[in-house]
């Protein structure tokens, strides 16, 4: 899968795994499972990354290929469920943002105490 074909993939994280799937038809592309951690997987495509944590052990693949770019293990921050954010991807977590609607101009993040204006 070359990277013009990251905007028809969809990403799912669950179990210290993430599975890429065809948006049109949802056939796996690539499977991935986290070497260290268990449980919640977040997950925000960042750009040409796809970065990955689980338990605050931290991965960045390939979004075409699920290849491990890097790995940073956050020692001594502790573990628990994850929340990672980027202006580029947007963030991870209940509320989200698409890339494509902070690059319209789009880019506030919504919460229950923060409404739209």
């Amino acid at each position: 899968m070359g990277h013009g074909k990251i905007e028809s993939t969809i990403f799912v994280g669950f179990n210290s795994r993430v599975v890429a799937l065809d948006r049109q038809n949802g056939e796996v592309l690539w499977q991935w499972k986290a070497p260290k951690g268990t449980g919640y997987v977040a997950v925000l495509l960042d750009g040409d990354r796809l970065v990955v944590s689980v338990e605050g052990y931290t991965y960045c693949l390939d979004p075409a290929t699920g290849n491990e770019i890097w790995f940073n293990p956050l020692s001594g921050t502790g573990t628990g469920v994850p929340c990672l954010a980027s202006a580029r991807g947007g963030c991870s977590g209940s509320h989200l943002l698409g890339a494509s609607d902070y690059e319209r101009g789009k880019g506030s993040h919504v919460s229950p105490s923060h409404p739209p204006e």
